[in-house]
């Protein structure tokens, strides 16, 4: 009887467990999977040899981020990863990104999802350290960094030299960044999403050259109070697909740049978010008659 225990105990762990745990891993978080590395040797050689599995590493809002970051990429099963969460983490800062360049290249070299939200120990030392080893890199967030000030425009053009193929930008809340920084920002000419909400000392002078990204679809200006008609113009002029556009609270803007946008945006806006300009009164019918008929909003 014991034998037979035995060889069923074999069976359930070498036919069953595997079956079973291929379709309960495809359905749980990261966290728990790696929980479950940890209850046997079974399962743990299942999991491991599914390398779907370890494409991102999430260590959003956990306490000693930077040490588990640079753990988890000297491990074989994240040689691969696609995408690293940091959202929110502790105690991770620029020594650990040089750390990570220095050791761990190999494992980002197929990263294409970086988000940095609310990691503000972080300054251009480690944006340098960190994009240098992600040169496909398509989506990066850092927004929320509001005590970062070591982090400049130098910092910001790293990104945009290093990380060439970004489709995606986010700088939510992150206001120290000048028009110097988005001067070189025309080699990003995959991007298709920006949000500078925010960005405060954002002029017309940075936002034409932000307009020689043409592929851009969803543009965020909430609150870059600086800019005036004559850079959404230049947006409106070179951006022809875009479909999302905010200037909530931008109170430089007039109709002016509603006709121009009207021009040559109106066949793919569907959002347009001008509350709080008060400079726009719309008084144009057939600037209102244009966006109506793409479903954009006024």
């Amino acid at each position: 009887m014991e034998g037979e225990g035995e060889e069923q105990t074999s069976i359930w762990n070498k036919e069953t467990v595997p079956k079973v745990m291929k379709i309960v891993s495809t359905r749980l978080a990261q966290r728990d999977l790696i929980s479950l590395l940890l209850l046997s040797p079974w399962i743990h050689r299942t999991l491991i040899s599914y390398p779907s599995l370890w494409l991102s590493i999430d260590l959003r809002e956990m306490n000693n981020a930077g040490d588990r970051l640079i753990a988890a990429l000297s491990l074989p099963r994240y040689q691969h990863v696609k995408q690293i969460s940091l959202e929110f983490a502790q105690d991770i800062d620029d020594d650990h990104l040089e750390v990570i360049k220095s050791k761990c290249l190999g494992s980002l070299q197929d990263l294409e999802s970086l988000n940095l939200n609310g990691c503000q120990k972080i300054s251009d030392k480690g944006i340098e350290a960190i994009t240098s080893c992600c040169l496909k890199l398509k989506v990066f967030s850092i927004y929320w960094n509001v005590r970062c000030v070591k982090m400049t425009d130098s910092g910001l053009q790293q990104v945009f030299v290093k990380c060439s193929f970004l489709q995606s930008l986010n700088l939510y809340a992150l206001s120290s960044f000048t028009d110097e920084a988005y001067k070189k920002i025309s080699v990003l000419s995959h991007l298709k999403f920006l949000d500078l909400c925010g960005a405060q000392n954002l002029s017309d002078d940075g936002l034409s050259c932000i307009a020689k990204c043409k592929k851009l679809v969803s543009l965020n200006l909430t609150w870059c109070v600086r800019v005036t008609d004559v850079g959404v113009i230049a947006i409106a002029e070179s951006c022809t697909s875009l479909e999302f556009l905010s200037l909530f609270g931008i109170v430089g803007v007039t109709d002016k740049c509603l006709e121009a946008l009207s021009k040559s945006c109106a066949n793919t806006m569907t959002t347009l978010d001008v509350n709080g300009c008060i400079g726009i009164k719309v008084n144009n019918f057939s600037v209102y008659e244009a966006f109506c008929l793409s479903s954009a909003y006024l």
